[in-house]
């Protein structure tokens, strides 16, 4: 290995020797070069070389040739001031972009199945014009055929920067019977295309033979017809005197225009057709294809645009988000402009209204009316400062009836159901909301923690309005309603309404004790959770704030008396000693060694865990103590590396 670094380094003395006699780097720079060199060689020479070896050392290579470059523009200068002639050309300016091309090289025959790699010795090609981009991306197709970006690639390049059209088109053809499933490939063919069609149009409108582009005006159609009403207000830079010779002549560019935008309409079929037949369940291709078809002005744009909206009805009447999207094509509420009156927005709320009254018929379902729901929401509740806010009123009652049809049909979800509730509250329609809810969480969402959060959310502020303190019926009612759903579901489950609860009953002394009582039998069921949410470690810290330590004590002691406690209250329950602990309790240290030994029994393999007890006897206790944790750790764990390398435990 050390014979062929060796080799390696005396191949560049020459390229060395010309950077230092043109002043390009100093004796010293080279001395360094060349130690990073050999160190990157010496990578590159073991018998498993990395990926990110190859990258660091073309990175360094990259970085060193860009510096040399600076320095003989510098060189450049200085001697042109002295009057000398222009620096030639030597072995050193090619020598850099030569290295980086056979670390690329010795990388890709090591990992040619890394297609990142690929792509970044592509661009690299592409950025030096090197002269090497046919035969990579011959290899890269060779190795990678059914990766679609890699004929994308190479298609744009020939496009782009090549200038072969040919050359392109054949290799988005190949592309297609190698990857016929891709729509990314039909989907840019389809571009390429059109794009060639609008640029040999552009051509003939530059040598005064055509006029117009087969790209779409993105003026509106109010705009269109008022300038259609005022032309004598506008002059055109080229308009003659023979009235007659000029209608001859519109003539036949008017003739030459159709004849492209006829051709454009039948590529634009033929890649349709064909991209149909490869994938004919494809939602997502047909909505590309139109967004294209959008764009253009081709010939006969309104049948085809009516043709592909008949064969996606066809094809996806059963599916909501085709609905969703047809009617959001009528009033994309989303991109819509700011200034846009409520005259104009109006009716495409209802044509959008009217579509998803279609989708209802076809898919009676959740999903629709959720997305039915939402559209109507942005409308009703508009973001930013649109001002369609004056449709809120009329379409307020549109997007109730939703809700309410949506529960009479039988398809009402657990999101429809909240976003009902909560758009009474946004009405402020305090006790519609309360009946509601009350309805909702006694049928078949019985069992939806958010609709029950709601609920009880509600209920207290139902309660706190009616009287600044609570009365015994509205106390025990209220806890009824708690008891029925926390006793349903589990505690990871159920977090909010726990804590909602333990804040209304802290200072009710007899609900709070039959709320942990339930919570111990939640836990006797569940067990502890290790992640997330600790409904004990919840309950413990309530009482520490209110009662103080002696009864957090009691109670985190009687949690962990339960079947299969989680680590979180361990973890919590030791955090709260030791904290008493630094505070010159004298009980506290003793308390979270028994914690930390209780833990370990259970979840001996937790390395922070260990950490923690080795961390809490190194401040706190003794050193002996804190060395036999370490042995016993070293001991237990299965894979104590971490451990042993923490920082901490120097």
């Amino acid at each position: 290995m050390a014979d062929v670094v060796q080799y390696r380094m005396e191949s560049m003395l020459d390229e060395l020797d010309d950077l230092e006699q043109r002043g390009i780097f100093s004796r010293l720079e080279i001395a360094e070069i060349v130690k990073q060199r050999r160190k990157f060689e010496y990578r590159l020479k073991r018998p498993c070389p990395l990926k990110q070896d190859f990258l660091a050392y073309v990175d360094y290579e990259t970085q060193l040739d860009a510096l040399r470059s600076l320095r003989k523009k510098s060189v450049a200068r200085e001697l042109k001031k002295q009057g000398n002639k222009n620096l030639k050309k030597s072995r050193s300016d090619a020598a850099g972009l030569r290295r980086i091309m056979e670390i690329y090289e010795l990388a890709l025959k090591r990992y040619k199945g890394d297609i990142d790699l690929w792509f970044r010795y592509l661009e690299f090609c592409r950025q030096r014009k090197n002269g090497r981009m046919k035969k990579a991306l011959a290899k890269v197709i060779r190795f990678h055929p059914k990766v679609p970006g890699v004929w994308i690639y190479a298609a744009a390049w020939e496009f782009d920067s090549n200038l072969n059209v040919a050359a392109a088109r054949a290799l988005m053809q190949e592309g297609l019977r190698v990857c016929p499933t891709s729509e990314d490939l039909w989907v840019e063919y389809l571009r390429m295309e059109l794009v060639y069609l609008n640029k040999l149009k552009a051509r003939k409108v530059a040598l005064g033979e055509d006029e117009g582009t087969l790209t779409r005006d993105p003026r509106t159609a109010d705009e269109k017809q008022w300038r259609d009403e005022n032309k004598e207000l506008f002059m055109t830079l080229d308009e003659k005197e023979n009235n007659g010779g000029q209608n001859v002549e519109g003539g036949e560019l008017r003739k030459k225009q159709e004849l492209f935008e006829e051709h454009g309409m039948y590529i634009f079929r033929t890649v349709y057709d064909g991209a149909l037949e490869a994938i004919p369940s494809s939602l997502s291709l047909r909505k590309r294809f139109f967004e294209i078809l959008e764009g253009t002005n081709l010939a006969h744009y309104e049948d085809l645009r009516k043709d592909i909206l008949n064969d996606m009805k066809r094809d996806f009447s059963t599916e909501p988000e085709f609905w969703d999207w047809l009617a959001r094509l009528e009033c994309d509420i989303e991109n819509m402009q700011v200034d846009i009156s409520e005259e104009v927005l109006d009716p495409q709320v209802q044509k959008a209204v009217q579509v998803y009254e279609e989708a209802l018929k076809s898919v009676p379902s959740g999903a629709m009316f959720t997305m039915y729901a939402d559209f109507l929401m942005g409308i009703v509740a508009p973001k930013g400062e649109n001002k369609s806010s004056g449709l809120s009123v009329k379409y307020t009652s549109y997007l109730l009836e939703v809700y309410e049809r949506a529960e009479s049909m039988g398809c009402i979800t657990e999101d429809l159901a909240c976003k009902h509730v909560s758009l009474y509250l946004q009405l402020r329609k305090l006790d519609k909301a309360r009946k509601l809810a009350r309805k909702l969480s006694s049928g078949k969402l019985a069992e939806s923690v958010k609709l029950w959060e709601l609920r009880i959310t509600i209920e207290i502020r139902c309660i706190s309005m009616n009287s600044p303190s609570p009365s015994d019926a509205d106390l025990q009612s209220l806890f009824e309603l708690l008891r029925k759903i926390l006793t349903k579901v589990s505690a990871s489950k159920s977090e909010n309404l726990w804590v909602q609860g333990l804040k209304f009953y802290a200072n009710q002394r007899q609900y709070f004790d039959k709320l942990v009582e339930i919570s111990v039998v939640t836990l006797t069921r569940d067990g502890g959770s290790e992640n997330g949410f600790s409904l004990s470690s919840a309950i413990v810290n309530f009482i520490l704030q209110k009662d103080g330590i002696q009864q957090a004590r009691d109670i985190y002691k009687r949690y962990l008396a339960l079947p299969r406690p989680g680590l979180a209250l361990y973890k919590n329950s030791i955090e709260l000693e030791t904290n008493y602990a630094s505070l010159g309790d004298k009980d506290g240290l003793v308390n979270a060694r028994k914690l930390y030994e209780s833990a370990l029994a259970t979840y001996d393999q937790n390395i922070s865990l260990w950490q923690n007890y080795y961390r809490m006897e190194t401040k706190m206790g003794t050193s002996e103590k804190a060395t036999a944790i370490y042995w016993r750790a070293r001991k237990i764990l299965k894979d104590a590396s971490e451990f042993i390398a923490s920082t901490d435990l120097s």
